[in-house]
């Protein structure tokens, strides 16, 4: 299906508390739920970390490094499967007696990995009909996939959008993968607003109770709010919740500056007066469990056995492109085996030697590098890091959407991976 831009000019309601039209039984269950009303904050929640996959680079979001300690959009200590979120959800809500929602924030986005996400619901829904499901996205798919939405009978919906105008667009968005493509810049920024405005006003007409998440970045977007929360209302939105950018190591925004909590509400305040704001976000983990003001993720951490869930956080596999396994020697595209390293409680330990067919064999050869790739990534898909001395656009970009972090340096081995995690962690 395709929604079509409508650029949300004439036909786009206004919203009040709640959307015209909003069923008495959404407006009942919305009280319940901790993220849309204050009133619910009594209510526990639960993400399910089943979608690690993004189709967009922010210039904000590092996913890779997992701290316990660490509260944050993105991170999660691992990806369950459909199936250990289902079994996860049964053994949690048999704990905790007010669990009412239950949310998919990542650490990707929900619809760069749907298929995961459609099961994940429907095996939660069979065990619980009466839980509330949310969902949380970009909004760049949901031209293709409101429509299911609403067939999986998701009634709150959140969209990340942090401007209107491409010009500031293009300084939050580093790309833009869509339909095959690599956008940049303006287009990249155009693609994707015109695709969150136009899921916003569908899923808003349509019955879905649709709150939008805008990232407040001092000295980028900061003074553009208003002006994004004017049309998030215009296209149907129930509530807009501006929140502080928390810069993260190893991303192009990790040394902006920070908002003060005076700054941030006084925007908020500001605009209140267009729209309902949000003002009790935790901004929280991709597996975040319990109260919004009191996270209980690290006591359910193991109640699914480890054939439910993928590990890809403390115990990192490094893949290094060497000549003789002494030395970061070779260049991504002409490696024909990868040295693989365990990285753990900071000391790296050799693993195994793995072959590859090489990503590039030289101009005339180095067509269909799609296929080449899911060829490397089903040899080195389950490393968190690869090393080289050098690394082409493509293929980085590439390992980025699969959440493989890059890094290029002429180094030994262990320096190397020693420097790669001090950047991650910092």
């Amino acid at each position: 299906m395709s929604l079509g831009h409508t650029g949300c000019s004439g036909g786009c309601s206004g919203a009040t508390e709640y959307p015209k039209g909003t069923s008495k039984e959404l407006i009942e269950k919305t009280k319940e739920h901790p993220c849309y009303t204050a009133d619910g904050h009594k209510n526990a929640r639960m993400h399910i970390p089943v979608a690690p996959k993004c189709n967009i680079q922010c210039n904000y979001c590092n996913r890779l490094y997992d701290c316990v300690n660490e509260s944050r959009p993105g991170v999660t200590s691992g990806v369950l499967t459909p199936e250990g979120a289902a079994m996860k959800y049964t053994l949690v809500k048999e704990k905790i007696d007010n669990l009412k929602v239950v949310g998919i924030a990542g650490p990707g986005d929900a619809l760069a990995n749907f298929d995961q996400v459609k099961k994940s619901v429907e095996l939660i829904k069979e065990e619980d009909p009466e839980v509330i499901i949310c969902l949380s996205t970009n909004g760049l798919m949901l031209p293709k996939y409101a429509d299911e939405i609403i067939k999986l009978g998701i009634e709150h919906v959140t969209i990340t959008i942090n401007s209107i105008d491409p010009k500031i667009g293009a300084k939050i968005y580093e790309f833009v993968s869509y339909e095959g493509k690599t956008l940049k810049g303006e287009e990249a920024a155009k693609v994707l607003q015109d695709n969150q405005f136009d899921g916003l006003k569908y899923l808003s007409d349509h019955g879905v109770l649709c709150k939008v998440n805008i990232v407040m970045v001092k000295g980028v977007n900061d003074q553009h709010i208003p002006e994004v929360v004017k049309k998030a209302k215009e296209c149907g939105a129930f509530m807009t919740n501006i929140m502080p950018l928390i810069p993260a190591n190893g991303t192009v925004f990790e040394n902006m500056p920070l908002v003060s909590n005076k700054e941030l509400n006084e925007l908020r305040n500001k605009c209140s007066i267009t729209m309902k704001q949000m003002y009790h976000c935790q901004q929280c983990r991709a597996d975040a469990i319990g109260q919004l003001t009191q996270d209980r993720s690290l006591e359910f951490q193991d109640i699914v056995e480890k054939s439910s869930m993928k590990k890809e956080k403390r115990d990192m596999l490094v893949a290094v492109a060497s000549k003789d396994g002494k030395l970061i020697d070779q260049h991504f595209g002409q490696v024909d085996k990868f040295y693989i390293y365990n990285y753990s409680d900071d000391t790296a330990e050799f693993l195994e030697e793995r072959v590859v067919d090489q990503y590039c064999d030289g101009k005339e050869n180095c067509g269909d590098k799609a296929s080449k790739m899911d060829k490397l990534l089903n040899t080195i898909g389950d490393c968190g890091v690869v090393l080289s001395v050098r690394i082409g656009y493509e293929p980085k970009r590439m390992l980025r959407l699969n959440n493989i972090y890059t890094l290029e340096t002429y180094d030994t081995i262990e320096n190397g991976i020693n420097l790669a995690f001090e950047k991650i962690k910092r």
